[in-house]
């Protein structure tokens, strides 16, 4: 269902599907404008249902619980791709969906999303699909060294085997249990980056500033902004993601995700919702990521992306609990750096790999930003 001419305003109830931090930050941003949420979530404890204002502590595809958000909420978007493409179509025959259940179908299917990209004359590098031992190239193929990727499912580096050859491409696809999966060509890395965008209901799009990452164990672990990259590759991403965006005829939040790789630029993949990668815009934009997906959703006009401030992001995992002698972090010192903003994510439990919260260091000089968040990440004990 589409919206009418007329924006949802304020007291209107929204429905997130998912809620975890992403979740949460949905919910305060709506919260903040006078919207009221329902997070559907399986998980007593998500951090998001424990501020909404309804928790359906429900399974995604639990029939009554999608029923209910029918008929209670105006608007519904979600906050991970892997939620079922069917629950939405499903919800949006009588309410409005965003992103849509196709786009979303797209992204959580690596072998679609690949497939959808090159179609779409956008850069990808060179990748095979892999349904059975035969699709694995031989070993004289110059894909290799590659990454083996599971078609469906996969996140945070998890699904992922490395491979330099085409005998070990065969053990990690039958350790994968022989799912379908997609073999991706390991390029050079001069650097890898990201850009957040938000594309409205009329097609009218607003992208943040280009954000340069750096992994840890296929985990985002820090988020330079503005990237150090040169203009001109900036300038690329930029007309790319808007491409993309277009030619998925996407609305709401979208996260894409790049390669630069000998001065050339390739779109790895894309997220559609906000991104970790842009949880910077909380403190360094004037409207930021969450705002903006609200905004997308209730058919309001898109914020300023502007960029105020130099930003730098630290994602805080479990580790820093579970290896902390004190049990919880030296807090007191963290809080002594004036440019730090801190954002706990109220989870449960902290795990090992299990992302609890982030900190962005402002400053009006990027390179201040950056070595005052090393000194913080060091504080805390991150390796």
């Amino acid at each position: 269902m589409s919206h009418s001419d007329q924006p949802l305003l304020p007291s209107a109830m929204l429905g997130i599907l998912g809620g975890g931090q992403l979740g949460r930050f949905f919910v305060i941003a709506a919260h903040e404008m006078g919207y009221k949420v329902t997070v559907l979530d399986p998980d007593p404890y998500s951090p998001a249902g424990a501020i909404a204002d309804v928790h359906l502590c429900k399974a995604f595809d639990d029939s009554s619980a999608l029923e209910e958000i029918r008929n209670t909420c105006e608007a519904v978007t979600t906050e991970f791709e892997n939620v079922s493409a069917d629950s939405m179509d499903f919800l949006s025959k009588k309410i409005y969906v965003s992103p849509s259940a196709e786009s979303v179908r797209i992204a959580q299917y690596r072998i679609l999303e690949k497939t959808f990209l090159k179609e779409s004359g956008l850069p990808v590098g060179p990748f095979e699909i892999i349904r059975e031992d035969k699709d694995i190239p031989l070993e004289t193929s110059s894909i290799y060294p590659a990454i083996l990727k599971v078609a469906r499912f996969g996140y945070d580096g998890k699904g992922q085997a490395r491979v330099a050859s085409q005998k070990e491409a065969i053990e990690a696809f039958h350790q994968f249990s022989k799912k379908e999966c997609v073999l991706e060509k390991m390029l050079p890395l001069d650097m890898e980056v990201s850009l957040v965008l938000a594309r409205d209901q009329k097609g009218y799009i607003k992208t943040f500033n280009v954000s340069e990452n750096i992994h840890t164990n296929g985990i985002l672990d820090v988020s330079i902004v503005p990237a150090r990259s040169a203009k001109a590759i900036n300038d690329l991403v930029d007309q790319l993601a808007k491409r993309l965006a277009e030619a998925l005829n996407y609305v709401g939040v979208l996260g894409v995700e790049f390669f630069i790789s000998e001065g050339k630029v390739f779109v790895n993949e894309i997220a559609p919702r906000p991104h970790n990668s842009g949880h910077y815009t909380i403190d360094a934009t004037v409207t930021n990521q969450f705002e903006q997906q609200v905004r997308v959703l209730a058919g309001l006009p898109l914020g300023s992306s502007r960029l105020h401030s130099s930003a730098v992001m630290v994602n805080l995992l479990g580790d820093v609990w579970t290896n902390s002698k004190t049990k919880e972090p030296e807090w007191d010192k963290v809080f002594r750096e004036p440019g730090l903003k801190m954002h706990l994510y109220g989870k449960h439990e902290a795990r090992s790999g299990r992302k609890m919260g982030h900190f962005t260091v402002l400053d009006e000089k990027l390179e201040i930003a950056f070595q005052k968040a090393m000194e913080v990440r060091k504080l805390l004990g991150i390796a």
